[in-house]
């Protein structure tokens, strides 16, 4: 077979493979919206009308032929039908479709598309039939009746698409035009070529190309359809890719030697084309999953920066009510303890030991409010630190006989590993004392009996303290999270109902400010103890 001489077969593979692409491109795009919908519609009734239009003028059997020409008119209603449901719907994704639509219109084209396969339309074939020539018919009565609905629906859909057009705004008229540019084009060239040259001129072989004349607009619609949603630059790689191997492959089929060479073609051609269609589809839903995680990104990055606003007015909300509250508090304490030394005179028993209660709950409330307003400042990044050098090994001793007695009254014995050397340290004396005040009561509070030991060695240029105990321990659970806010494990409230989480998170924050400072814990389990390492660096 020549390739000038199967241009018109050419021009088929070129149609199908660009008006398949497209409109399952637009269709991938938005399956829910009705305006893809309608237009992949459009596109597989023109691709067949495209094959059976070549496929008519290619056999020399009166009946083959006679039943391909109707099969024409029977696809150019379905296509004419779905150009009118295209034009009066684009370009919205939901459209309610009025009664008569459903129940007059759709039964008047399935009748008319039912009477273009009966010899109401064509009746027979006048004059013969030979392969590569069009072939003349008889006309039936049918032919009005197509005429009317066919172009009556085209009519009737410019007739909308142009109202809708006139009726948008300026920034909503560019789709609008896109299309009608491509409907005129498609139009004058169907006009020209596939009426007036055969008509006026007795050229009737440009007919076959009419499949080719309508992408021009299947192009500008598909363009305008997904204007507001451009084609991601890996759809276009793809479907650039998948036409251009589908007109490869046709090609294949236009220098055949032989109906099977050209069959065999033909099913590759086909297997080309429904692979680049799923590729495609593959390809835009990866893309619309990517732009849905970087919409999903963009959306989480605004709701952390606005958590964080939150988070800030939190803090300060806090640090404000601490403050409010820490003043009030401090008074009830201070009176308390008045009442408590007799500074206004003897009291009984009984007021007594009710004082003592009061000022045992506005100290604990006292430490509570501490915590918070710590955390507050430290989150706020107000926190501040005098740093002098020091000596930690005395500091720590220091606390350790401060808690002593505490130690002794919940029947535990201390034990003070300290060598009688200078451990030199930039510290913060108050921030540190606190730290170390915190390991050694969180050992009290949550070791039942046995003991603690308070430790401290040099490592180079770090200075490790350790508080061990023979306590509850951590459980593994707990160990990953024990330095979070308002975490305890879960054994804690059987040894201690009134610890609040917050301890261990001020006191490695606070360590960690220190110079080389770090916070962390060992233990081997529930009810093994548990071990608490300190770690800063020195100075000479």
């Amino acid at each position: 077979m020549d390739i000038i001489t199967n241009l018109d077969l050419l021009s088929v593979g070129v149609a199908v493979a660009g008006i398949g692409i497209l409109g399952f491109v637009v269709y991938f795009n938005n399956k829910e919206s009705v305006t893809n919908r309608t237009f992949l519609y459009f596109s597989i009734a023109t691709i067949l009308w495209g094959i059976v239009n070549y496929s008519s003028y290619q056999f020399s059997d009166e009946n083959v032929v006679l039943w391909l020409l109707r099969f024409i008119m029977f696809f150019a209603v379905f296509q004419a039908f779905f150009l009118y449901r295209l034009f009066h719907v684009f370009p919205d994704e939901k459209v309610e479709f009025k009664k008569r639509h459903t129940y007059v219109l759709i039964p008047i084209v399935l009748v008319t598309a039912f009477v273009t396969l009966t010899p109401y339309l064509f009746s027979n074939i006048i004059g013969g039939t030979s392969a590569g020539e069009v072939a003349q018919v008889a006309k039936g009565p049918g032919l009005i009746l197509f005429a009317l609905v066919s172009v009556g629906l085209v009519l009737r859909g410019l007739y909308l698409f142009f109202k809708r057009a006139w009726k948008s705004n300026k920034n909503e008229r560019k789709p609008f035009f896109l299309i009608i540019f491509g409907t005129f084009v498609m139009f004058g060239l169907i006009i020209a070529f596939n009426f007036v040259l055969p008509a006026f001129f007795d050229k009737p072989q440009y007919i076959p190309f009419g499949a080719l004349f309508i992408i021009p607009f299947v192009a500008f619609t598909s363009y305008a359809i997904l204007k507001h949603k451009l084609f991601d630059i890996k759809v276009v790689a793809t479907a650039t890719m998948a036409f251009v191997l589908s007109v490869v492959t046709f090609l294949e089929i236009v220098f055949s030697e032989g109906l099977e060479q050209m069959m065999f073609r033909g099913s590759v051609f086909i297997l080309v084309l429904v692979f680049s269609i799923f590729l495609l589809k593959s390809v835009r839903k990866e893309v619309a999953q990517r732009q849905r995680i970087e919409e999903l990104a963009k959306s989480l990055s605004k709701a952390n920066v606005r958590l964080k606003e939150l988070d800030q007015l939190k803090s300060e909300f806090v640090s404000f009510a601490t403050h409010q509250i820490r003043a009030p508090l401090t008074a009830i304490k201070g009176y308390t303890s008045l009442i408590q030394e007799g500074s206004y005179g003897e009291v009984s028993k009984e007021v007594k030991g009710a004082i003592d209660k009061i000022y045992r709950a506005s100290h604990s409330l006292v430490l509570v409010v501490g915590d918070y307003l710590n955390i507050s400042r430290i989150e706020m990044g107000r926190m501040k630190y005098d740093f002098k050098i020091m000596n930690l090994g005395e500091l720590i001793r220091e606390v350790a006989k401060e808690l002593e007695p505490n130690v002794k009254v919940a029947g535990l014995e201390l034990c003070i590993e300290i060598p009688d050397v200078e451990y030199k340290a930039k510290i913060d004396e108050g921030k540190m004392r606190q730290v170390i005040v915190n390991l050694i009561d969180n050992s009290i509070k949550y070791t039942k009996e046995g003991s603690i030991k308070v430790e401290l060695s040099q490592k180079g240029k770090k200075l490790l303290t350790k508080v061990s105990d023979t306590g509850i321990g951590i459980s593994k659970e707990t160990m990953p999270e024990l330095f979070s806010k308002f975490t305890r494990d879960k054994n804690a409230n059987k040894v201690n109902i009134h610890g609040t989480g917050l301890g261990l998170y001020i006191a490695k924050q606070m360590a960690q400010a220190h110079k080389g400072g770090n916070l962390w814990a060992e233990s081997e389990g529930e009810g093994k103890g548990s071990q608490f390492y300190l770690e800063i660096d020195s100075v000479k």
